[in-house]
């Protein structure tokens, strides 16, 4: 069984879980990567960029593709702590889309 990274958080105190497995809902499914999108759970704060892929009433976030998960590190100062999988990630799709709620920092 793959180890569970830890927990990320970022500058601005967020944290929350980012794993990806032949068990959670990432792609592709299996042990190795790198992945195009990973599971996200328990954001300890609200995030509209996390809420289309949320699972119902859980604090689960399916699917969510990487370049999401580094917009929202990026829009909360950048990480501080805590381990991510291993991405394939385009670094030009993270700055795409604009977030009125924070700035950069």
């Amino acid at each position: 069984m793959k180890k569970q990274c830890s927990n990320i958080k970022c500058a601005d105190g967020f944290t929350m879980s980012v794993q990806a497995s032949k068990s959670h809902y990432s792609e592709p499914q299996n042990d190795e990567g790198p992945y195009m999108s990973v599971e996200v759970g328990y954001p300890s704060e609200h995030d509209y960029l996390l809420q289309p892929y949320r699972d119902g009433d859980f604090d689960v976030y399916g699917y969510v593709p990487v370049h999401v998960v580094q917009m929202v590190i990026d829009a909360r100062g950048g990480m501080v702590g805590g381990e991510l999988p291993p991405f394939r990630f385009d670094p030009s799709l993270s700055g795409m889309f604009e977030r009125p709620d924070f700035t950069k920092g």
